[in-house]
């Protein structure tokens, strides 16, 4: 089972990609354990300066914006 966090203060793009991340886990089956961190001192224990984030096996994969679905089917598979 991977280990993903959606690293976010509670927006609606950090919602949007915990929507995400759980439609990629199905899409590739994918088994996940999904953690949403809304803790600032969490969040920039990261590096991260810009939300929300993919964190997926203890390495952020993606920070600042949405990614596209396939890119977190991509990195669901690789990590």
């Amino acid at each position: 089972m991977k280990e993903v966090k959606v690293l976010g203060t509670g927006c609606a793009k950090c919602k949007t990609l915990v929507a995400m991340v759980e439609q990629a886990a199905v899409r590739t089956g994918t088994a996940i354990n999904l953690e949403k961190v809304e803790d600032m001192a969490r969040i920039i224990g990261y590096g991260v300066m810009a939300t929300p984030a993919l964190v997926i096996e203890g390495r952020v994969v993606h920070s600042g914006s949405l990614p596209e679905a396939g890119a977190i089917d991509r990195l669901l598979q690789e990590s």
